[in-house]
């Protein structure tokens, strides 16, 4: 069976759920094989991360480690905005991890990308390649990207369960990871 969601995100595209099975699933109920790709992207990026305390700047390209740098910064506001956010906005109890939300949160960041700490995670692998400037870091950095842009898509299939309708117009509303696009869709939204 093929559930088919209407997403307009970074495109107009077609969002094709192709086990309907796996999204009826409780998330507590899901086993290793549907965080495949975290147990590969996972250890990488820590090698990704160790890598750079030993090879910095290796082509000598300043400016591209300057970028590199830049997109660490945009990284830690992407990753540590949720703490926030969700604590906020998301109904968590108190005591509770943030990520215990009770509530659709869609204003701050999540106004502009459904998945900031993933998005930083891209971001921060994405850093390192230009700040270590080094073709392992590289190597390393271009599975850890695609893996963690494949977990968002598990993420949305977990989330359409814990919140339904709410999320899919959400998914409407607002892209997934591009901030770029994101920040066109909200300010066009506040006009």
């Amino acid at each position: 069976m093929i559930l088919t969601i209407n997403v307009i995100g970074n495109y107009n595209k077609n969002l094709k759920i192709k086990d309907l099975e796996s999204l009826e699933k409780n998330p507590k109920d899901w086993s290793w094989k549907d965080f495949i790709s975290s147990f590969f992207w996972g250890p990488l990026i820590l090698i990704q991360f160790i890598q750079s305390f030993f090879v910095y700047n290796f082509l000598n390209i300043d400016l591209l480690c300057l970028l590199g740098w830049i997109i660490w910064i945009f990284s830690l506001f992407f990753g540590f905005m949720p703490f926030y956010e969700f604590k906020k906005k998301g109904g968590v109890t108190k005591g509770d991890s943030y990520i215990k939300t009770t509530k659709l949160v869609d204003t701050g960041i999540y106004a502009i990308v459904r998945h900031g700490q993933y998005l930083a995670g891209i971001l921060w692998s994405f850093a390192l390649i230009l700040i270590t400037q080094h073709w392992f870091n590289l190597l390393c950095g271009i599975p850890v990207m695609i893996g963690i842009y494949y977990d968002m898509f598990r993420a949305d299939k977990e989330l359409i369960m814990k919140f339904g309708d709410n999320y899919m117009d959400y998914m409407k509303k607002v892209p997934r990871a591009n901030f770029i696009w994101g920040i066109v869709k909200y300010l066009y939204r506040k006009r």
